[in-house]
């Protein structure tokens, strides 16, 4: 990867709706070395994809919580079998596996809190192999989803 390569990745992080004519105008290069480079970061893994940042609050996710989860025993198998409900929660945005006080962080978007209420109760409860979980109700979102520095 070289600093034209850096540059394409710089570009489509901070506007994916570019153009290739656009881009390639912007790293100085012609529309099919763009093309080609862009198309071999995806090969190479650097990309891995490409989509729409939707705002919360139009599609009535305005309420952003972070959940600590703590599991009832620290094994192979009980993280394999919360990895693998957790997975199909579609209201899970991100699942992070973390040391210290909690085995896991959970990224949760939904209504409000009684829609909250309804998925701690009846989802995230039910979780295999769950001793604990303490919620984190945003107040503010200072700064998510920021664009990798490199």
């Amino acid at each position: 990867m070289d600093k034209i390569d850096k540059k394409i990745l710089r570009l489509l992080q901070q506007d994916g709706r570019l153009s290739n004519a656009d881009l390639a105008e912007k790293v100085n290069v012609s529309a099919a070395t763009c093309h080609r480079r862009t198309h071999q970061l995806f090969k190479d893994g650097y990309i891995s994809e490409v989509r729409a940042l939707i705002e919360p609050e139009k599609v009535e996710r305005g309420a952003l919580v972070l959940v600590g989860v703590v599991l009832d025993r620290s094994t192979q198998e009980s993280f394999a079998t919360f990895e693998l409900a957790v997975a199909t929660l579609s209201f899970v945005l991100d699942c992070h596996l973390v040391a210290g006080d909690f085995d896991y962080f959970l990224k949760v978007r939904v209504k409000d809190i009684a829609d909250f209420n309804k998925l701690h109760s009846e989802q995230l409860l039910a979780l295999p192999n769950v001793r604990q979980l303490r919620t984190f109700f945003v107040m503010k979102e200072v700064k998510d989803n920021a664009p990798l520095d490199f």
